[in-house]
């Protein structure tokens, strides 16, 4: 089956303008992406603890160790259920979304039931940053300038948790994070000067503020 093959890069909707170029193409990592993004460690963790406490109360009740686990044993499919189902989830994001940087934009592409494009041209964003974990993998979101704003549930899992009001596009656990918005950064600064593209009140963006979390 198509969908059970390695990730490739969604092609992009329509060929680049002349004098436009592609500058990075990726993707979010799964690994990272389950742990980060659906929190496939915290439930796995949710569902240990559930198991040792119904098993031990069922011991401390009855006094039989057979009877402990199979109280216990009932948490046990619940949790592969769960488990599976936000490690499929984050298998099918990953499988359906391509992050394009190039000298001019940022092109998102996503979406696993409805096929999404969002174009979000260099005059519209206002600085980017960095979030980075351990393994390497970085988040890098964007401020939306210009009265530019785009609903949190048509970005996510692409933004910045918890910026309901003023959501932030956001590449989500690539890898190399720290490269990929240092490159997204230099576009940024360095994009080609045209009237259109600097409206009044248009600020340099911000370079990369780097912070580190566990992996």
């Amino acid at each position: 089956m198509r969908w059970l093959k390695p990730w490739e890069p969604r092609p992009l909707p329509e060929a680049l303008p002349d004098g436009e170029e592609i500058l990075w193409r990726g993707g979010p990592l799964l690994a990272p992406l389950a742990v980060h993004v659906f929190h496939v460690r915290k439930a796995a963790v949710y569902f240990a603890v559930l198991l040792l406490w119904f098993g031990a109360s069922t011991y401390a009740d009855e006094g039989s160790l057979a009877g402990a686990v199979v109280a216990a044993m009932w948490v046990v499919p619940l949790a592969l259920a769960a488990i599976g189902i936000l490690g499929l989830f984050a298998y099918l994001v990953r499988r359906t979304t391509t992050y394009t940087i190039t000298s001019r934009r940022i092109i998102l592409q996503y979406g696993v039931a409805f096929p999404m494009t969002l174009n979000l041209p260099f005059k519209h964003i206002g600085a980017a940053s960095l979030r980075l974990y351990r393994d390497g993998s970085g988040d890098v979101p964007v401020v939306l300038t210009g009265g530019v704003k785009i609903a949190y549930p048509i970005l996510w899992p692409h933004a910045r948790p918890w910026h309901l009001r003023r959501p932030e596009p956001m590449l989500r656990v690539v890898a190399d994070g720290r490269r990929v918005a240092e490159i997204l950064a230099r576009a940024i600064v360095s994009r080609p000067a045209e009237g259109v593209d600097s409206p009044q009140g248009a600020t340099t963006p911000d370079l990369p503020r780097t912070s580190s979390a566990a992996a």
